[in-house]
Formats: structure tokens, C-alpha cells, sequence
């Protein structure tokens, strides 16, 4: 017992980890006979290569709001923004991705091209490269900079193209179900939506492990250096070298450095060596980002040849339109596409919401949750883990609905995801108020005595991030879903990137989460905010349900 009290005790971060991975794995098999068994060939090659890229894509997403922060000095505001920039990029590139795949008639090698792309722009950002005074305005935050944009501009060419390739697979899967007759149609239609969550799973697991990369790479080199991991040190160390210390800061970063030997002596010395050793150690972590694209390339051209080429088959089926055919379905395509931006209207919001788990929820993680047993970077894995786990259970109960013949729609979907979104706030609203927490700003404030008094334990974010992965079970993937379903056949590219487009102009407003956390007096006005705005939105959707349901036949 004592040499797992000591196991826990010192590598706590690593037990968590090898805990997740024995829970994981089963889940991961139950998976792979799943979509072998009962979905097309192709979805497990497709699922892999996502899988494998979007492993180095969250490591990099689980640390990027906190490793601005103490690389360059900067405020989390400022922080948030250029994160709601990058992540803007993201998704918004999908749609120029999109049209490039559909005119060059190669989506393939649109797909190569973002990983190789994707792989340059980690590389850079491995780079433990720094400079004197630091900040916005050095030379390593614009090579940062550059580091980002080619990882949005891969992103762009490899994310809506690989989901177009899936939603071809159903496409092809359904044609050949219906020369068997329309039972055999029917079936192979209900395999959609649950295809579509076998392949957002695979995103997760690759997102479950990420997180605890970039934190146990740190804390390695931290310890190499006869240093520990706090995520309250590099605030008040940049703080202390510009000079910017106010309030308790001097006491709190004296009482957090008094355990290192020379510190007290030599302050300044202490604070840039922390500053240096910790950032050094996240740089190195992006090297295993680099080696996951590598992956993720390698099984995508082993793999390639089992997956359909849709613009080959779309070029085939454009050129059989005569000119009146094309008449006869503008009208139909103007009601696909309009139901289409109804969605993405939606979606908007949603995304505003739910990827505060990489904004606000990571600050108020960091500042109002006890981390000392686990860094907050380590608790963005609770959300991919509970798609995991949670996937089947979704799955089960829709398709039990299917068979009494109470089949829930795919907008019925959506908007009761809004309704569960909104319970997470209102969790949220309930914690703020009962613990009676100031704005972000006022707790920092606070003697770090006071503090550690007042923060609230990890269940917090795991009830919080239960009901936010529901919620993204009943409308991301499904989203999907219904996108590949109403797309025009001639521009499937395109509206799979529209879907990614609306996630990025969500995701271009989340930085507003940081700046309400710290500026409004009471931290539960930033919470009601976002759940006043997933009830809203649910209001909206269940209003057009009829006709986005009549669309969709």
C-alpha cells in the first residue's frame, strides 16, 4: 500500500493517465467491431487518420490559452482573443479547403497537402526559442504567430474534406442498399447518424490521451531542473520581471518561491529561470504533435485506396443534369440550402458555448479549481473521455426510439442538445453563487491563503463537462450528419466546410468568456450569459422544427 500511496503521490498526472487508457481501450474495440460489422469498409481508415491528427492537434489545444499566457507575459484576455482568432481560422478554412478539393477534382491530395502543412507549422511551434523582455511585440510570439497560421491553413485543407470522403461513404453505402429493395434502404439510412458518432469517437480518443501530453512533458523537464509545476508562478513571474506586481502579488510569488534555494537572493534570476525551464518543456511537447502527423499521413496513404473519391463520382453525376433538370432542382436546392444556414445559425451559437472548455472553463480551472493534485491543462481530457463512454449509451437510446417507432429527428437533436448545453451553465450559475465568487480578476487578487480557502474541487468540471459532452453528442456529430444529408450532390465539399465555417465564427467570439470572467463583478453573470444563449437558441430551433424535418426527408 505504501508504494502506491507513493505512486500516487508523486506521478499522480501518470496513474491518471495509464487509469483512462484501461478504461479507454475496451471502448476502442467495442468501436472497431462496430463500424466493421455494421458500417461501410471505409470508415475505420477514415476514423484512424482523423484520429491520429487530431491527437496532435489537442495537444496542442488542451495547453495553447495558458502557454501564451506564460510564454509571452500577456493577459488572458489578450490571450483569449488570439486563441478565438486561431481557432476562427480553424474552422473557417475549411471552407476555402472545401472549394479548392471540389475544383482541383482531388480530395485526396488536398488532404496530404494539410497534413504535411499541419506537421511544418507544429514543428515551428516546438521551437523553445526565446528573447529578452519577451511579450507581443519579440520575435518568437511572431514566429508563434506563423507556427499558428499554418496549422489552420492544414487544418482548413484536411478537416471538412476528410468528413466530406465519410459522408461519400454513406452516400455509396446507401446506393448500393437500395438495389436490395427498400427495407435494405431504410436500414442503411438509420446507419448514418450513428456512423457519423463512430467517427467524432475516434476524433475523441485521440482527444482524451492529448491532454496529459504537453503537462507530463513539462513536469519532466521542470523536475530535470529541480523545479515543480504551479500554475500561479508564471503570472507573477512575468509580473515581477515588468514590473507590474500589485495587490498581494509580491506576497503570494515570495511565499511560492521560499522552497528554492537562492530564490530569495535572487528573484529576478529565479523568476526568468522558471519562466524559461516551463515554457521549454510545453515547446518540447509539440515535437510529439510533429510525430502524430507523421502517423496520421502514413495511415492515410496506406489507407487511401479503400476510401471513395467523391469528386470523380459527383463529376460523373453533374454531367448526366440536362438544363432542364438543373431547373427543376433549383427550387429544391434553395430549400436544402436555406434549412442548411438555419442550422449553421445555430451551430454558431452552440460552438460560442461549448468551446469555452478551452477559454473560460480553462481559466476558471486554473484560478478557481484546486489543481494541486492535477495540473487544470490535464482536465480538458474529461470531455473526449466522456464521448467515449457516453457514445454508446446515446447510440443505444436513439436507436431504441428508432425500433418502437419513436425515431427522434436529427434537428430534434440539436435543439435538445441546446437544452443540456444550458444546464451546464446553470450548474455553473449554482457553484458561482453558492461559493459567492468575485470576477476573475478580484480573486487574483486575493491573498493566496484566501484562495486556496475558496476553490471548489474537480467534481465541479466533471459534472460541468458531462453536461457539455451530451450536449456535443446531440448536435456535433449529428451536424454532420445532417449536413451530408441535405448537401447538394454537386457541392458537398463546399457545405461541409459552411458547417466548420459557422463553427469558427462561434469559436471567434469565445474570447468574450475570458473578458466576462474577469470583468463582471459576480462570476455567475458570465455563466447565465451562456445560459440565456443555448435556451434561446433551443427556442429558435424547436420553432423551424417542422420544416427543417420536412427538408431533411
Amino acid at each position: 500500500m505504501g508504494t502506491l500511496a507513493n505512486l500516487w503521490q508523486n506521478h499522480r498526472t501518470l496513474v491518471v493517465f495509464v487509469m483512462i487508457l484501461i478504461i479507454v481501450i475496451p471502448f476502442l474495440i467495442f468501436y472497431l467491431r462496430k463500424a466493421r460489422n455494421e458500417h461501410p469498409k471505409g470508415l475505420i481508415a477514415a476514423a484512424l487518420s482523423n484520429m491520429g491528427e487530431r491527437f496532435g492537434y489537442y495537444i496542442m489545444n488542451a495547453v495553447l490559452v495558458l502557454f501564451i499566457c506564460s510564454k509571452f507575459g500577456i493577459s488572458d484576455e489578450t490571450s483569449g482573443l488570439i486563441f478565438g482568432v486561431f481557432y476562427f481560422l480553424i474552422y473557417v478554412l475549411a471552407l476555402p479547403g472545401g472549394i479548392i478539393a471540389d475544383r482541383t477534382q482531388n480530395y485526396k491530395r488536398t488532404i496530404i497537402t494539410g497534413i504535411v502543412v499541419m506537421a511544418i507549422g507544429y514543428g515551428l511551434l516546438s521551437i523553445p526559442v526565446f528573447s529578452t523582455g519577451g511579450g507581443m511585440k519579440s520575435w518568437p510570439f511572431v514566429l508563434a504567430m506563423i507556427a499558428l497560421l499554418l496549422i489552420a491553413c492544414g487544418n482548413g485543407l484536411f478537416k471538412g474534406n476528410l468528413q466530406a470522403i465519410v459522408g461519400q461513404l454513406y452516400d455509396d453505402f446507401e446506393a448500393e442498399a437500395a438495389k436490395k429493395g427498400p427495407e435494405a434502404l431504410a436500414a442503411a439510412k438509420e446507419k448514418r447518424d450513428s456512423g457519423f458518432q463512430i467517427f467524432y469517437v475516434f476524433i475523441n480518443i485521440g482527444g482524451v490521451i492529448a491532454p496529459f501530453v504537453a503537462p507530463l512533458i513539462r513536469d519532466w523537464w521542470l523536475r530535470t531542473k529541480e523545479l515543480v509545476y504551479n500554475a500561479d508562478l508564471p503570472r507573477l513571474c512575468h509580473k515581477f520581471i515588468m514590473d507590474t506586481m500589485e495587490g498581494n502579488d509580491m506576497t503570494n510569488l515570495t511565499a511560492l518561491s521560499q522552497n528554492y534555494p537562492g530564490a530569495a537572493e535572487n528573484l529576478s534570476g529565479f523568476c526568468e529561470n522558471y519562466l524559461q525551464v516551463y515554457n521549454t518543456g510545453v515547446h518540447y511537447s509539440f515535437l510529439v504533435s510533429v510525430l502524430a502527423m507523421l502517423i496520421s499521413l502514413a495511415i492515410f496513404i496506406a489507407v487511401r485506396h479503400k476510401l471513395p473519391n467523391p469528386v470523380k463520382k459527383e463529376k460523373a453525376s453533374v454531367q448526366e443534369y440536362t438544363e432542364a433538370e438543373r431547373q427543376a432542382d433549383a427550387k429544391e436546392i434553395k430549400q436544402r440550402m436555406a434549412a442548411l444556414y438555419a442550422v449553421l445559425g445555430i451551430a454558431v451559437f452552440f460552438w460560442l458555448s461549448f468551446h469555452q472548455n478551452a477559454q473560460s472553463l480553462s481559466i476558471f480551472a486554473r484560478d478557481f479549481v484546486d489543481t494541486s493534485a492535477l495540473p487544470p491543462e490535464i482536465l480538458q481530457f474529461i470531455n473526449p473521455f466522456f464521448v467515449i463512454v457516453l457514445t454508446p449509451i446515446v447510440m443505444w437510446i436513439f436507436a431504441a426510439l428508432a425500433r418502437k417507432g419513436k425515431e427522434v429527428s436529427t434537428p430534434k437533436k440539436i435543439a435538445l442538445g441546446m437544452f443540456i448545453a444550458a444546464c451546464a451553465y446553470i450548474f455553473l450559475i449554482i457553484i458561482a453563487v453558492a461559493n459567492n465568487y468575485p470576477s476573475g480578476n478580484a480573486f487574483k487578487a486575493l491573498p493566496e491563503a484566501d484562495k486556496m480557502a475558496m476553490k471548489t474541487t474537480p467534481y465541479v468540471m466533471i459534472v460541468t463537462y458531462f453536461f457539455l459532452t451530451v450536449a456535443e453528442l446531440f448536435i456535433s456529430p449529428l451536424g454532420l450528419s445532417f449536413v451530408s444529408k441535405i448537401a447538394p450532390r454537386h457541392m458537398v465539399g463546399m457545405c461541409q466546410g459552411l458547417w466548420l465555417s459557422a463553427t469558427a465564427i462561434g469559436n471567434l467570439l469565445i474570447f468574450l468568456g475570458v473578458r466576462m470572467l474577469n470583468a463582471f463583478p459576480h462570476q455567475w453573470m458570465t455563466w447565465g450569459v451562456f445560459a440565456v444563449i443555448c435556451l434561446v437558441s433551443m427556442g429558435i430551433m424547436l420553432g423551424m422544427l417542422k420544416w427543417l424535418e420536412r427538408v431533411a426527408k
